[in-house]
């Protein structure tokens, strides 16, 4: 049976000031028939939280290279990217590394 889950999303490195400026935020996904995965997360975010200049954030179904993603601690690259199904109470940090000059 699916069921909400609630997520710890952080935005740092300058990804925060996409956010309006919050660098942390606590959600609740809703119901939906397939798994939540990464994937699914980075277009719920661009629909919800996202709040200017999506180019610096997302590049087609990912996020931008120069975009760190942790999930609960980890680097995503050991977690599976995009494919990794979220749990209940998942912390995601995503860490910009992109600076202008």
């Amino acid at each position: 049976m699916a069921a909400f889950i609630s997520l710890q999303l952080e935005f740092s490195g300058g990804a925060e000031l996409l956010f309006g400026g919050l660098k942390k935020h606590h959600v609740t996904l809703p119901i939906q028939s397939d798994t939540w995965d990464i994937r699914h997360l980075l277009v719920w975010i661009k629909q919800n939280l996202l709040q200017e200049r999506p180019e610096l954030f997302i590049q087609g179904d990912s996020v931008r290279p120069g975009i760190l993603v942790l999930i609960n601690d980890a680097d995503w690259e050991l977690m599976g990217e995009l494919t990794y199904k979220l749990q209940n109470e998942d912390s995601i940090t995503f860490i910009s590394t992109l600076h202008g000059g």
